[in-house]
């Protein structure tokens, strides 16, 4: 006869959780004393828990989102959520009670919110168990994600499981903050059955665990990646990659398979047909560039990088990445890009006999504004030893590693972001915020 211990333990292995318990109580169930009321007015609720409000877009709620979505979050990527000092000040406060209220409400909490766990650029902040009923305040489906996700509250604790979850988290703080949706408990679930429009119009970011779920084969497909997640923007699917601050080790065969996977993905749950391109968040872009590279040490050249994805667009993980891929989710961003620098009769439309954008004069101009890491090299490997007028144009941020790779033989013009957003006009939305 087994005991209820061990029938707590098989329901849980079937994902049928046990009740669990509850620190929400009214406000109103408590009533306090006239001395309480006097103590508190006097010596500024010295006795109880500090008070903090669950408001939108404050930074509380925001990072209870980012764990909701990712489960754990690495320390040395605070800033990426904005004032870094404000939120390692946040942290602190939060691994301690407090009390928690949802404001114009009679609900509230009193509990410590998170715990941090592990050492130096491994630091993560995780939530604290007796917590997660808060997460019924953010969604009503976001508890349930994050017990499915987070195996009911258990991480593993190997260091590759760490750093993976690092990089997922690092490309989610980008894409929200970017406006690009990534709460998987806001979206539609993806099928792999028949042909449908499952996917969003407006941008969206599925993370790699989502697509595992599709089936076994998919599974499959994606156990051995090093993608993140899928982003759609505009419709189209681009494989979302995070180097971080090192070379991404690159394993070619099994990103030929991501590949299909993403390609069968789109076309069921969007009717897409086109063929993804990558993008490849970094601290810098020699780290990105070193990245590509690598890869070029396959034995097999369909392999390689660039051989898979022929547009690598480069992300930097600071406020010039987050506008850069804000204008990213502009419908047709690409094309509109080149219009604005570029009149039609000077322009290739592809069709030149190398990688340039356009033929001005004797010179032969090309466009790093969209930070494609691919066709710059190309680009190089096409002029490296020829005679000629070449020009590239790049963001001022970009222009240091530009004459870096390029060398002195080529001219550098820079065009700023702001006036690039400013004909762009890309919707100013930070999912945070909401």
């Amino acid at each position: 006869m087994k005991s209820a211990f061990a029938k707590g333990k098989i329901l849980c292995k079937n994902r049928r959780f046990p009740p669990r318990k509850t620190y929400i109580r009214n406000w109103e169930s408590k009533t306090p004393g006239i001395a309480a009321i006097w103590g508190r007015f006097h010596g500024g609720n010295s006795g109880d828990a500090p008070m903090q409000y669950f408001r939108p877009g404050s930074q509380l709620r925001q990072l209870i989102t980012m764990l909701s979505i990712v489960g754990e979050y690495p320390i040395r990527s605070l800033y990426l959520l904005g004032n870094e000092r404000a939120y390692k000040a946040l942290v602190h406060k939060l691994t301690t009670p407090e009390t928690f209220r949802i404001p114009q409400s009679e609900t509230e909490m009193t509990t410590r919110l998170l715990t941090v766990t592990g050492k130096g650029n491994s630091r993560s902040v995780r939530f604290y168990k007796g917590a997660l009923p808060i997460l019924d305040w953010l969604h009503p489906d976001a508890y349930r994600y994050y017990m499915d996700a987070f195996w009911e509250h258990k991480f593993p604790g190997n260091a590759a499981h760490r750093d993976r979850n690092h990089r997922v988290a690092e490309a989610v703080a980008m894409c929200m903050r970017s406006g690009i949706e990534c709460r998987p408990y806001m979206l539609p679930i993806l099928q792999n059955r028949t042909i449908t429009q499952r996917i969003p119009d407006a941008p969206c970011f599925y993370l790699a665990k989502e697509l595992k779920k599709l089936g076994e084969a998919e599974m499959n497909k994606t156990m051995f990646t090093r993608m993140v997640g899928t982003a759609y923007l505009g419709q189209r699917p681009y494989a979302v990659y995070n180097t971080r601050s090192a070379v991404m080790k690159w394993s070619g065969k099994g990103e030929f398979k991501t590949l299909h996977s993403v390609i069968e993905i789109s076309r069921l749950n969007a009717g897409a047909d086109a063929t993804p391109a990558a993008i490849l968040f970094g601290q810098s872009e020699n780290v990105a560039l070193k990245t590509l590279l690598e890869s070029d040490t396959t034995k097999r050249p369909e392999f390689r990088f660039d051989a898979i994805y022929r547009n690598l667009y480069f992300i930097p993980m600071d406020e010039h990445g987050s506008r850069q891929l804000r204008l990213m989710t502009v419908p047709d961003w690409k094309e509109r890009l080149l219009e604005l620098l570029f009149d039609p009769d000077v322009r290739t439309y592809d069709r030149g006999l190398f990688e340039y954008d356009a033929k001005i004069g004797d010179a032969y101009v090309f466009s790093h504004l969209d930070g494609d890491l691919a066709r710059l090299v190309r680009f190089k490997e096409a002029v490296e030893n020829q005679c000629g007028n070449y020009e590239v144009l790049c963001y001022p941020y970009q222009m240091a590693f530009i004459r870096e790779y390029l060398g002195n033989r080529i001219t550098i013009k820079t065009i700023g972001l702001d006036a690039v957003e400013a004909e762009l006009d890309p919707e100013r939305r930070d999912l945070f915020e909401r």
